[in-house]
């Protein structure tokens, strides 16, 4: 087969003369065919190309290969929402210099219509599109790798879908639905999300058990929701060493989350299974558990990518081994069972990935990376798995949750970009997992031995608050809950509050990210419809117009305040830069 056409918006999609294309119902799966057993496979090997009627102004979607890159803009001028991008001088994921990659999926606002080119498996190769001209190219990442065909000299590869609908909403429960049949959703994906506490942005690395008691002695009375005690980085030796613990927990980590757990609490436990630093003893002890480059020498990540954010430089388990994939096990297992950890935050998961010379020469970065999450599976049981700083597909199917955002930080540019990189991501919430929009931060945080001030203003805060009452997903406060004030302590008791409600997230309405609704629905049979209206830091001044199906009586969310009576509209007007507003009606 050499063309075939889905949609209107797509005249005529060409396959290369070497891909072999099985199935176009909806999805389309490929293979290619090799010339010999096996093959070397390209970091750009192109599966089709889809001939469109686009204009350049078109605006446009499109997701990372890791969790800090995601693409907006228009056709002919994308533009990187966060601060790494994956073809940035840090993160050197694909060169500066070469077209723009869409990993994942893109989307495509054509008028009144939304385009989805996505790739609805990641099992072994890493998906992205490239726009030339007016055509979308559609290619694997092959890492160079040489990769074994099967009795018919195919290799197989990635399958991938074109979509459109008149709503985003109706495009991405299509989608979704799609990769559930490749990648089935974990069973928390649905459950109730965790309500608790995190350390890391209270004390980040210089946390101690002394921190952790102090705060769960604030979770009693209005705080009794707050369920979860995640103890993050910092509690141990070494990155690599998860079980041994830093002086900050000489009595042992085991210790404390006993004692965690002993007071009605449920406990996560940060750790980076992938990478460990020289210091570590597993490095130390076991330097053929290490992927190494080129040359044959362990591969030490800043050599390809970003080196880590400390304790470098960091260097990657080899997880095609067998041996290594015990030692997650077991590492995770004994958290599980001896130390009583109900959920992992499992960082750095990107680096599982990178490009290296393997144990199995065949096995590529996104294989390895699978391989290593479904053994720390194993040892998790029924725990809860949040991949954060992931490789957003090739996590398909792995984890619970997600982290879709960059870290907050307490001032106005972050909590602007972790918004937007929220709200594009809203829609994978209860479809493909859990969203973690990251913590609540409501407070400024003092200067200390051990960490950095942080300040923003009431605006900024309130915008916030906005953003993770849009969000849903994982609840967890950032701050240290003794130094809340009234703002802070309600703030959070509202949202979750929320969460008893809907575990939905908002749906927004196009690709602007302006305005987004969301039903809350009460015991008594009432429904409040939630309004929201967002604008962001690089945004003049705008009055949007809200509708309501009937006249009604308008309040706003977080005071209860009336602010307009018997009317089918409300006009919002948000001021130039960071501004947001949510109001609601009720209706039985």
């Amino acid at each position: 087969m050499d063309s075939l056409s889905l949609c209107s918006a797509v005249k005529k999609i060409t396959f290369p003369a070497s891909i072999t294309v099985t199935s176009t119902t909806p999805q389309i799966h490929s293979s290619l065919l090799s010339s010999s057993s096996s093959s070397v496979l390209s970091e750009a090997v192109v599966i089709a190309e889809c001939e469109l009627h686009i204009a350049p102004d078109a605006k446009v979607y499109g997701d990372g290969f890791q969790m800090l890159s995601q693409t907006a803009g228009t056709f002919a001028h994308p533009k990187a929402i966060g601060r790494c991008p994956d073809n940035n001088a840090e993160y050197r994921i694909y060169p500066q210099a070469a077209n723009q990659r869409y990993y994942n999926y893109l989307v495509i606002e054509d008028g009144e219509r939304y385009v989805l080119f996505g790739f609805t498996s990641c099992h072994r190769f890493a998906g992205y599109f490239e726009c030339q001209d007016n055509k979308i190219i559609v290619c694997i990442d092959g890492e160079n790798c040489a990769i074994p065909a099967d009795e018919t000299n195919h290799i197989s590869l990635e399958n991938w879908v074109v979509l459109s609908s008149e709503t985003l909403a109706d495009l991405y429960t299509r989608y979704a639905a799609l990769i559930n049949i490749d990648h089935p959703s974990k069973k928390n994906t649905t459950q109730a999300a965790p309500i608790g506490w995190c350390s890391w942005y209270a004390y980040y690395a210089g946390v101690s058990a002394a921190d952790i008691q102090r705060n769960v002695d604030h979770m009693q009375g209005d705080n009794h929701d707050i369920e979860w005690v995640l103890l993050d980085d910092g509690y141990q030796a070494f990155m690599g060493d998860w079980l041994s613990p830093s002086d900050h927990f000489s009595g042992g980590v085991q210790q404390v989350l006993t004692a965690l757990k002993a007071q009605g609490k449920k406990v996560g436990i940060w750790l980076a299974p992938f990478i460990a630093e020289p210091k570590s003893t597993i490095f130390r002890q076991h330097p053929e558990w290490f992927v190494r480059d080129v040359d044959g020498e362990l591969l030490r990540a800043d050599k390809v990518t970003y080196g880590g954010w400390r304790c470098t430089p960091w260097y990657i388990l080899d997880t095609s081994h067998p041996e290594v994939l015990a030692h997650l096990t077991h590492v995770v297992k004994t958290m599980q069972q001896q130390w009583g950890v109900d959920l992992f935050k499992l960082d750095a998961n990107y680096w599982g990935t990178l490009k290296g010379q393997r144990y199995q020469s065949s096995c590529t970065g996104v294989e390895a990376y699978r391989l290593g999450m479904k053994a720390i599976a194993e040892g998790a049981g029924d725990a809860w798995l949040l991949g954060c700083n992931a490789p957003m597909w090739p996590s398909l199917g792995l984890v619970d949750a997600m982290r879709v955002s960059d870290d907050v930080e307490r001032n106005s540019y972050r909590f602007n970009q972790i918004a937007k990189e929220t709200f594009y991501r809203s829609w994978q919430h209860r479809q493909l997992w859990q969203i973690d929009p990251d913590c609540a931060t409501f407070i400024d945080l003092q200067q200390t031995n051990n960490v950095e001030a942080q300040a923003a203003d009431s605006h900024s805060y309130s915008f916030h608050r906005n953003s993770l009452l849009a969000s849903g997903g994982l609840l967890l406060s950032g701050d240290p809950l003794a130094q809340w004030n009234s703002f802070a302590h309600q703030s959070f008791l509202q949202l979750v509050q929320r969460q008893h409600y809907s575990q939905q997230a908002a749906v927004f309405d196009d690709l602007n990210l302006t305005t987004a609704k969301l039903p809350l629905n009460h015991s008594d049979g009432s429904v409040q419809q939630l309004q929201f209206v967002f604008n962001y830091i690089d945004e003049p001044a705008k009055t949007v117009t809200l509708h309501a199906g009937q006249a009604t009586d308008w309040f706003d969310y977080w005071s209860g305040e009336c602010v307009a009576k018997n009317s089918q509209t409300y006009k919002v007007f948000l001021v130039a830069g960071l501004a947001s507003h949510v109001v609601y009606t009720v209706s039985r």
